[in-house]
């Protein structure tokens, strides 16, 4: 489970972080702050979602 947690992070966690720096810039934070922070947030918000994703593919398989 862990290579398949790792394969779902590696995707999701990006998506995340691009996510939330594009709504950061729609908000007119063109700082470098506000778009690490956007970054930061999309990366750790990526470890419980791959995590429960991944479990449940182990789970169903």
């Amino acid at each position: 489970m862990t290579r398949l947690f790792g394969i779902i992070y590696a995707l999701a966690g990006p998506t995340l972080a691009g996510i939330l720096i594009t709504a950061a810039l729609t908000m007119n934070m063109f700082d470098t702050k506000s778009m690490i922070v956007a970054a930061a947030v999309g990366f750790l918000a990526a470890l419980p979602i791959a995590w429960i994703v991944a479990k449940q593919i182990n789970e169903n398989t």
